[in-house]
């Protein structure tokens, strides 16, 4: 199906956003700007040193930066003065959300919370999004963004060949769902507002967003808390119980990694027995199945020694490529281990993923996971400098004319002198 531009636009074209934010948690709306919203990003006259915040630094900026503030427009305000107060207001008048993407309360004690809004903008959404929320003993505490994962018991301590503790590599969770459940909130939010006229508060913390995504180990190990009479393992184990999560998958045999004749690794998924048959027949081992049917469902051979070295064996035979293409044959799941640096490599990844290049970002980046069926989404803009976009916001939304910025400028409200 060919991409054409939407008939209607953006799907969140007519959308604005005021956003105060510092450093990662900023991607609450990197979202909803991959989706047509405007974001004004509100920066204090140094601006956010999320441009100079952790690696790689691409020509003298960060790649997170480049990033998450990619599409927004910088305007700079110097919330100390009355008049870059005035400013504020005068902008949420006519918007639809305020972004406190900091620790919470900052905006409130400058005289622009959510119930000091409410009042210039009765329909305003205003979400708090911080490290562990607006409330609770960790509400004040300074934190960074692995420290939502390590809090949530998502990353486990390594221990190097001293002795020392440290961070493994791991996938970060707690700074990209935090935003994503906000983005969803925001949305929500605004949804409502549009139809009753009633605005609202969201509060997010990151924290909370990494148990919620891992909230499968969590609640096994809640559930385990109860009886072995209430609460069992599956069929195909007999009902025995496995490890919390994905722990249970250690002593998986036919759902579990094999290295492959490449030094690669494919992730075998034979679970259930209907496709089980379908890879035994298709490498002529038919014997494995006549000897090892297993359960109909969810059987995946727990501690069956034998049978993996088996396994082993048959998958160092073929490539990883070679693999996949059997699996697709064959009609048994079989699929890619891919890290971060491979996965471009990969065909899937490269037809749903076209980069964005660097001539565009500043830095080669991927586009948004969600995809319009026939229609394409607008491409963003390069992450601004800071106050990049000053004159025009206020030119383009409060109609301020050069004289007015000018008299702003002289006052400092705009961070220049």
């Amino acid at each position: 199906m060919s991409q054409v531009e939407s008939k209607g636009g953006a799907p969140l074209a007519g959308v604005r956003i005021i956003e105060c934010s510092m450093l990662g948690p900023a991607a609450i709306t990197s979202s909803l700007v991959d989706l047509g919203a405007e974001v004004i990003k509100i920066e204090p006259p140094q601006g956010d040193y999320i441009r100079d915040m952790t690696w790689p630094i691409v020509e003298g900026t960060s790649l997170m930066h480049l990033h998450v503030n990619r599409g927004k427009r910088s305007l700079v305000l110097d919330l100390r003065k009355p008049e870059a107060i005035e400013t504020f207001k005068a902008l949420v008048k006519d918007a639809d959300a305020v972004i406190e993407a900091m620790r919470p309360g900052g905006l409130a004690r400058r005289g622009i919370g959510y119930e000091d809004l409410k009042k210039i903008n009765p329909r305003i959404v205003f979400c708090t999004i911080s490290g562990y929320g607006a409330t609770g003993p960790y509400r004040d505490m300074p934190s960074h963004g692995v420290a939502y994962d390590t809090w949530a018991g998502v990353v486990k301590p390594a221990i190097d060949e001293d002795g020392f503790p440290y961070l493994p590599e791991h996938a970060s969770i707690g700074i990209h769902a935090g935003p994503m459940f906000g983005a969803l909130g925001v949305l929500a939010g605004i949804i409502r507002a549009r139809a009753t006229g009633e605005g609202s508060v969201i509060d997010i913390a990151q924290s909370d967003a990494a148990a919620s995504m891992d909230w499968l180990r969590s609640e096994t190990w809640k559930a385990y808390e109860r009886p072995e009479s209430e609460v069992t393992g599956n069929k195909s184990d007999n009902y025995e119980r496995r490890a919390p999560g994905t722990g249970g998958m250690e002593k998986g045999v036919r759902y579990q990694i094999y290295a492959t004749k490449d030094d690669r690794h494919v992730l075998f998924m034979a679970s259930e027995q209907s496709l089980w048959k379908n890879f035994c027949e298709a490498v002529d081992r038919a014997d494995l199945f006549e000897r090892w049917p297993g359960s109909k469902y969810a059987d995946h051979a727990v501690g069956n020694v034998e049978l993996r070295g088996i396994l082993r064996d048959i998958f160092a035979t073929r490539t990883a490529r070679e693999w996949i293409e059997f699996g697709n044959e064959a009609n048994t799941p079989i699929a890619p281990v891919n890290t971060p640096q491979t996965i471009a490599e990969d065909p899937q990844f490269q037809h749903r993923f076209p980069w964005i290049g660097q001539d565009r970002l500043g830095a080669e980046q991927l586009p948004s996971p969600i995809k319009f069926v026939g229609e394409s989404l607008p491409v963003p803009e390069r992450a601004p400098t800071v106050g990049q976009h000053s004159a025009a916001v206020l030119a383009d939304l409060l109609g301020y004319d050069e004289a007015r910025i000018a008299e702003l400028r002289a006052a400092g409200v705009l961070g220049e002198s």
